[in-house]
């Protein structure tokens, strides 16, 4: 009988290798997964690589080291593919502040609209939706809508307000927010600005607009990653959760990467659903075949038509 208990001195690292070959699972980890959920996957990245990733699995079952919106996104693109989720209580402050009646009604009082929601979404919002975005390619995404069509972009006001600038088009927002992006204090951020003169300031467009001036570079968080990689600069102030740490260390030794921090100097740079998942619960997700994360078969049918319009449109 599955137990919630470990042995101690359990090598989770070989056990987790030996489940995933038997299960022949594959391991899906986002960026700001801690660091041990990183290095065991097989593929890391943003959601729109992890949706793409999802969406071209051969595996028998999926482990996702992420959140609730990003397993239930693997679950709609794999249906009869299990989808282990380490903790279920792993949500998203960003997909809570639009709950779905409410987003329905927000729909109907802007006919004609076309609706672009953000990947950080529950499959509900999904299914209400015309086209999904992630931050990768959300500016091309609201590019494909004909120019005078209008648009209702959801749920993240601040990335909506960043694509307005970028492509010029007026977009109403849904004015929701991710809890961790809108902490990071500008008055922070120019202090450390003034103790490295040297350091360049990389931010992600969830931030709010205040905090995106300060940037040199504003991007998702994989091409965060590769702008630091192809950067002569030395140093960098890291406006977003901090689990991008890990990686842009392991692609630059030798380069330093300070995490911004809050007004108060908290650690609220890191996700508390993130944070959730631990290479424990990982192992025993595994071990007892559970939580699988699941779709009924009409909100997948629903929510993988605007989904399928992403990723086509984000084929290169």
């Amino acid at each position: 009988m599955a137990t919630d208990t470990v042995a101690p001195g359990l090598d989770l690292f070989a056990e987790i290798a030996r489940l995933k070959t038997q299960m022949n699972a594959v391991i899906l980890a986002h960026y700001y997964q801690e660091p041990d959920l990183q290095d065991i996957a097989d593929v890391i990245g943003d959601s729109l690589a992890l949706a793409q990733a999802a969406a071209r699995t051969r595996a028998d079952a999926i482990v996702f080291c992420g959140v609730h919106f990003m397993a239930e996104t693997a679950a709609i693109l794999n249906p009869g593919i299990p989808v282990l989720l380490p903790d279920l209580d792993a949500g998203c402050s960003l997909a809570d502040s639009c709950p779905a009646p409410a987003f329905r009604r927000f729909i109907e009082a802007h006919p004609g609209h076309t609706v672009i929601s953000y990947i950080n979404c529950s499959a509900a919002v999904k299914a209400l939706s015309d086209i999904i975005c992630t931050s990768s390619n959300a500016e091309r995404i609201v590019r494909s809508v004909p120019e005078g069509r209008p648009i209702i972009f959801a749920p993240d006001q601040q990335l909506g307000r960043y694509v307005i600038k970028q492509t010029g088009r007026d977009m109403v927002l849904w004015p929701g927010a991710c809890s961790v992006h809108v902490t990071f204090s500008e008055r922070q951020i120019i202090r450390l600005k003034a103790e490295h003169p040297e350091a360049l300031v990389i931010a992600h467009p969830e931030c709010e607009e205040q905090v995106l001036r300060l940037a040199d570079h504003i991007g998702s968080t994989t091409a965060l990653l590769k702008f630091t990689t192809t950067s002569p600069a030395r140093t960098f102030i890291v406006v977003t959760e901090s689990g991008i740490l890990h990686q842009m260390k392991k692609a630059n030794p030798g380069k330093t990467f300070i995490p911004a921090p809050s007004e108060n100097g908290c650690s609220c740079n890191e996700c508390p659903y993130m944070r959730l998942n631990t290479l424990e619960k990982v192992y025993r997700c595994m071990r007892d075949g559970r939580p699988v994360v699941s779709v009924s078969d009409d909100l997948r049918v629903r929510a993988r038509v605007p989904l399928d319009r992403m990723l086509e449109l984000s084929r290169n």
